[in-house]
């Protein structure tokens, strides 16, 4: 058996039992940036990075990431930054509908607006000012999907059209607020129901139901506190008096008159 018929039956097991696999698009192109090689949980392979501008780091590695399964986790952990602007190339050979899709990851900074950039695609802006960490905080996989038509020469993305001469260019553009970032992106052909989604974000009420629960389990675990006493247990000062009284009224019915 070859590896990558024991790779694709690995994915499948895990699949089964983790209950995250989606029947995904034809994937067009996938890359890890900054990292190596990887087949997620989905059956998506992910290329190695071999993009030389900018900066690949692992950094991410010293976290646990959120929202993920750990199999995955390398997608959000290793990344590519650069000082300046920087993006992808990828030829699209086909008219069709189809899915960018952005994963991203704040492993660095630990406060809002300290990481702020935008994204384009042939030069046209498709996400402005995205701020990881006020998206999802630090160490939590965030994703961004971009939905875009090809036809006749043309790239159509939310009613903007532009020409189409064979590739899509995805760019990362310096802001302000430090350097722009991708941990890993694909694209995929189909529309939005195709492509596998990060399970969701819990709300204010799940984390607060989360909270009473907690306290509820504490509640019941809590150990009984014993009352300490200050000193031996007092005697009875009727005791006494009682007994003697219990005697007298014995010998009163078996004495005889």
């Amino acid at each position: 058996m070859d590896n990558l018929v024991c790779e694709l039956i690995f994915v499948l097991v895990i699949g089964v039992f983790s209950g995250e696999v989606w029947s995904t698009g034809e994937v067009v192109y996938a890359v890890n940036s900054g990292g190596p090689a990887h087949t997620d949980l989905n059956g998506v392979h992910y290329q190695a990075d071999k993009l030389t501008v900018g900066v690949s780091s692992d950094y991410g590695k010293m976290l646990t990431i959120g929202r993920v399964a750990p199999p995955d986790q390398i997608l959000y952990q290793t990344e590519r930054y650069h000082l300046s602007n920087f993006g992808y190339t990828v030829p699209i050979k086909e008219n069709g509908e189809y899915v960018l899709v952005l994963k991203f990851c704040e492993v660095y900074f630990q406060a809002p607006r300290l990481k702020v950039f935008d994204v384009s695609i042939n030069s046209h802006p498709v996400i402005q000012g995205l701020d990881i960490y006020e998206k999802v905080g630090r160490g939590i996989a965030h994703d961004e999907y971009v939905p875009f038509t090809i036809r006749d020469n043309q790239l159509i993305h939310n009613g903007n059209t532009m020409p189409f001469t064979g590739t899509v260019y995805v760019e990362f553009i310096k802001g302000v607020y430090d350097n722009p970032k991708i941990n890993a992106m694909l694209i995929m052909k189909g529309t939005l129901e195709d492509v596998p989604k990060l399970p969701a974000l819990p709300g204010p009420q799940d984390e607060e139901e989360e909270k009473e629960e907690a306290e509820d389990t504490f509640k019941e675990e809590k150990p009984k506190k014993q009352r300490k006493t200050s000193g031996p247990k007092a005697v009875d000062p009727y005791a006494n008096d009682i007994l003697q009284l219990f005697i007298y009224n014995l010998s009163l019915n078996i004495i005889p008159k």
